[in-house]
């Protein structure tokens, strides 16, 4: 489904590591502009879809930079002028989808820049001290990460009126981008392939959580909440906090690591809910076991607010603490829920939504523009 406008488009995504939220959205923003090259600060092919395989993909400098695949992220000083590096005059349109640079992109002085933000950079605004500490990083690294992180700041509020249209993934990203930008944004809630995923009404009794194993997920809570109560729950993921939360997790509580999509479709069919304990600006994952029918109970912050509906598809917890989700999973043992009206909640989420109402913005800012 390609878009009706006679526009030289480009898309510009941070970078091509791997298929997550964003490179769904990237796929569907491919479909719209079928010919317009990708430009990105590193990629690696082999790991991203055939849909965005098929267009060009322009890489910056960091490309060659040593040991990259594995260390793309040690190289974040240069990221501003990596996206920078990039000769966009022959561009009529560049529509970028970013959690990090790419809305920095330096469109031509006569081109329409459409940013679709996931999150303004976690790492240097809201989250720094949850993914930089002393014990993480040292004392002496530290010093040297704060004083990248504020020039990336400056860099990040400096380069807002390269957009002329943001677009945010959640109006918890909108309010952020609100604050740290000055800047209204729509919002378009990101595809999901409701699809993918079959209607289950069974259970097995077991909770699930789907998680990278990192210290802002709050997989601890689930865990601690799950001894607590003596309920089974079933862990899929993995990631650096794992060793340090197989420690907390007492006999009900089994880790799964990374499985394969047939599994994870099955881990949602038959668990009992989904546990949710982290502040994400989206989540996917709610919305994929809401497309399976299955309620989900999440703490009550960021885009959970905007997809799991008291009562109908799940429920909330006010506390971001191991006792408010205990008691959430109590309350929840007392009410009752229909798969069917869950799964059609989830497919107001779906893919081709998201396809639909991209491309209706992307065309009328286009012809706005047009006119004026």
């Amino acid at each position: 489904m390609s878009l009706p406008i006679p526009a030289h488009a480009a898309l510009v995504h941070d970078w091509l590591t791997g298929m997550r939220g964003g490179e769904k959205c990237l796929e569907v923003l491919c479909e719209l502009l079928p010919d317009a090259p990708i430009h990105t600060l590193v990629a690696f092919p082999e790991r991203v879809s055939e849909v965005i395989r098929r267009h060009e993909i322009r890489t910056s400098f960091l490309q060659k930079f040593p040991n990259v695949e594995q260390r793309y992220r040690h190289y974040l000083p240069f990221f501003p002028r990596a996206i920078e590096s990039f000769d966009m005059q022959e561009f009529d349109l560049v529509v970028s989808s970013s959690h990090a640079v790419a809305k920095g992109i330096r469109p031509a002085p006569h081109a329409l820049h459409i940013s679709y933000v996931h999150t303004p950079m976690r790492y240097v605004w809201d989250m720094f001290d949850q993914y930089f500490s002393r014990s993480t990083v040292g004392g002496l690294q530290l010093a040297v990460v704060r004083l990248v992180a504020a020039r990336l700041r400056k860099w990040d509020v400096r380069t807002v009126p390269r957009v002329h249209h943001f677009i945010a993934n959640s109006a918890y990203v909108a309010e952020r981008i609100r604050r740290i930008y000055g800047r209204e944004a729509a919002v378009i809630h990101p595809p999901v392939d409701t699809g993918r995923f079959r209607m289950s009404t069974q259970d097995d009794g077991s909770y699930l959580v789907l998680s990278a194993l990192v210290p802002y997920k709050r997989v601890d809570l689930a865990i601690t909440a799950a001894n607590r109560l003596s309920l089974p729950l079933r862990i899929i993921g993995d990631g650096p906090e794992r060793a340090r939360l197989e420690a907390l997790a007492g006999p009900t509580v089994s880790f799964a690591g990374w499985v394969d999509d047939p599994e994870i479709e099955q881990a949602y069919a038959s668990c009992r809910a989904l546990l949710f304990p982290g502040e994400e600006d989206f989540g996917i994952v709610p919305v994929e076991a809401m497309a399976s029918g299955k309620p989900v109970i999440a703490f009550g912050r960021g885009g959970a607010t905007e997809t799991v509906i008291e009562g109908l598809s799940g429920t909330l917890f006010p506390d971001q603490t191991a006792e408010s989700l205990a008691e959430a999973i109590e309350r929840f043992e007392r009410m009752s829920f229909a798969a069917a009206a869950i799964r059609a909640h989830a497919e107001g989420f779906d893919r081709t939504i998201y396809a639909q109402r991209m491309g209706e913005f992307i065309v009328e800012k286009w012809e706005k523009r047009g006119q004026r």
